[in-house]
């Protein structure tokens, strides 16, 4: 297979991934292996791959939104089929044993490992996952339109809910990149009324244009707030959103890596607001989403690449030049 693996970490500038060949994975017991039909590049890859996340494993092949069909199972494998259309994403296997997996929190499971961070991922012609961590996707969706879903999808449905958003509430999204526009139609399809709050012009007119109340940037005051969601990695972002919260109300971090929250009033915090973090998900979680995405349905945004343009792709990631999120289609291989 071809795979495209980091190596040592550096700035998505200088290319820091390198496009090998390696040995087509074979399927261990429990795992089934994909013939990889497109992977969607995360802000997390980038942290990853630039060392802003301190690395689990390398060289590693990143990459944790992947969609493809069966070509291999292995043996103890039930409930898939060679052919079968799956999705694989971040949360890649869990102990099943401990007080967090038997009360159904497995996203805090100390022994969870990870796709693209503790298992080779996504960026590849094929791919071994668990099967019983492999997910199943509907059907009104094209591979392509599908792998965003994975993590910006599922992650942003989790931030929802941990930050006790209701239906016909109001909600202030802060930044607003792929996962932020997943959120705001899961929040409009239940009649929320979405103030968004990011620095960049054009996200604000995309933000309108989906539906949201009002956007602009990060400085500017929203109604009273029942609940918020921060997407960008910058602890002065969430001091944004406590600063516009209704008493009792709660912001949640979406974000694996933030810098350093800055010294604030007390006052920001008092009457029982809170500040969550929101700490990978469940496949409860993921399959509630994918449903929820069938039925609104979610309209994703894509810029595809060839797997040997992902430099290229974590580039422009980085510096805010994607008008969607960006996928990876192997060379050669079918794009719908």
């Amino acid at each position: 297979m071809r795979a495209l693996r980091l190596t040592a970490p550096g700035p998505a500038s200088t290319g820091p991934l390198a496009l090998v060949d390696l040995p087509d994975p074979r399927p261990a017991a429990g795992e089934i292996v994909l013939d990889v039909a497109g992977c969607a590049v995360c802000r997390t890859d980038l942290q990853l791959v630039e060392g802003d996340l301190a690395a689990h494993l390398l060289p590693i092949v990143p990459g944790h939104q992947a969609v493809g069909r069966i070509v291999e199972i292995g043996p103890g494998v039930d409930g898939w089929q060679v052919g079968d259309r799956v999705g694989v994403a971040w949360l890649g296997s869990t102990d099943g044993t401990c007080s967090f997996c038997e009360t159904g929190r497995e996203n805090l499971c100390p022994a969870a490992r990870f796709t693209g961070w503790d298992r080779d991922g996504g960026y590849a012609t094929r791919l071994a996952v668990r099967a019983d961590f492999a997910l199943r996707l509907p059907e009104g969706f094209e591979d392509l339109a599908a792998a965003p879903l994975l993590c910006g999808g599922v992650i942003g449905y989790r931030s929802l809910t941990v930050s006790g958003i209701r239906p016909g509430g109001r909600l202030g999204l802060y930044g607003f990149g792929a996962s932020a526009l997943l959120a705001l139609q899961v929040a409009r399809h239940w009649g929320c009324e979405v103030h968004v709050r990011t620095r960049s012009a054009r996200e604000q007119d995309r933000a309108l244009s989906f539906g949201a109340a009002t956007a602009a940037a990060y400085d500017e005051p929203t109604p009273r707030l029942d609940a918020a969601v921060t997407f960008a990695p910058s602890g002065e972002v969430v001091v944004a959103a406590l600063r516009n919260l209704d008493r009792g109300a709660t912001v949640a971090i979406n974000a694996i890596h933030l810098d350093r929250i800055p010294e604030f009033a007390y006052d920001l915090l008092w009457s029982e607001r809170s500040i969550r973090s929101v700490a990978n998900f469940t496949r409860a979680d993921a399959a509630a989403f994918l449903e929820l995405a069938a039925t609104i349905p979610i309209r994703t945004a894509i810029e595809t690449f060839a797997l040997a343009a992902g430099n290229e792709a974590l580039r422009r990631l980085a510096a805010g030049e994607l008008d969607g999120t960006a996928v990876l289609v192997p060379d050669g291989r079918p794009t719908g």
